[in-house]
């Protein structure tokens, strides 16, 4: 068999099936993965707010929670005696 031949019949049969196919619509895809929860806070953020410390530290703590959480997935729980 020729190597130009090799996979004629397959480039052959997408030519004929190519306009009637719809493309992958990138808009509508689904969603890989879920979201983190953002952290609440008791008020609203505004630019020039005095507590930007407070809220990096909450920010930072849940950060370290959520990764403490993953950490944890790793090992089995502990007994329960």
């Amino acid at each position: 068999m020729n190597l130009k031949q090799l996979y004629q019949d397959i480039y052959l049969k997408f030519l004929e099936k190519k306009d009637g196919h719809q493309g992958y619509d990138f808009q509508h895809s689904p969603v890989g993965s879920a979201t983190p929860p953002a952290p609440t806070f008791p008020d609203k953020i505004k630019p020039w707010t005095l507590n930007r410390p407070s809220r990096l530290q909450k920010i930072r703590e849940n950060r370290d929670q959520q990764q403490q959480d993953i950490i944890n997935l790793q090992s089995p729980p502990p007994a329960k005696p």
